[in-house]
């Protein structure tokens, strides 16, 4: 395994500001995000794709909520649902409870898509891993429970 020794950031105390520490994981986590987004080149756009994870985890969901938990307008969401129906991705179904709304689900299409985008960037992700040392990767490993609470969101 290649890759530089640098410190043991695993027993070493980090002595930057807070500040500093959140510049540097932002850098480094929204680089490694764009470098899979990158290397995937099968992907589903950004949105596209959080958005059939969202459908997948929270549905079916009606276009209002799903923009919802995007953070997107309506007429954005709608475009993104056209793409996603087109790609035989989402399912629509009437609202048993509006007559006037429509319910967006995960189709079985877009449960195996989903599937083989997620193991294709695990398989992105464990490539660039093997590039670290040992104590590299314990240190990542060992980071992992702190960078898990980072995405517990207030709320919950």
């Amino acid at each position: 395994m290649g890759g530089n020794t640098g410190t043991d950031t695993v027993t070493t105390k980090y002595s930057g500001t807070d500040e500093e520490l959140a510049a540097r994981l932002r850098l480094a986590v929204g680089r490694l995000n764009r470098r899979i987004r990158i290397d995937d080149k099968e992907s589903l756009p950004p949105l596209q794709l959080s958005t059939l994870v969202t459908v997948e985890n929270h549905g079916p969901l009606r276009l209002s909520e799903l923009a919802r938990r995007e953070a997107v307008t309506a007429p954005t969401m709608s475009r993104v649902l056209t793409a996603l129906d087109e790609a035989g991705l989402v399912t629509r179904a009437a609202d048993p409870g509006d007559a006037r709304g429509v319910l967006i689900s995960i189709s079985a299409t877009g449960v195996s898509r989903l599937a083989e985008l997620r193991s294709h960037r695990t398989a992105l992700i464990a490539r660039r891993l093997d590039r670290l040392d040992d104590q590299q990767r314990n240190a990542l490993e060992a980071a992992l429970p702190a960078l898990e609470a980072l995405l517990v969101d207030e709320e919950d």
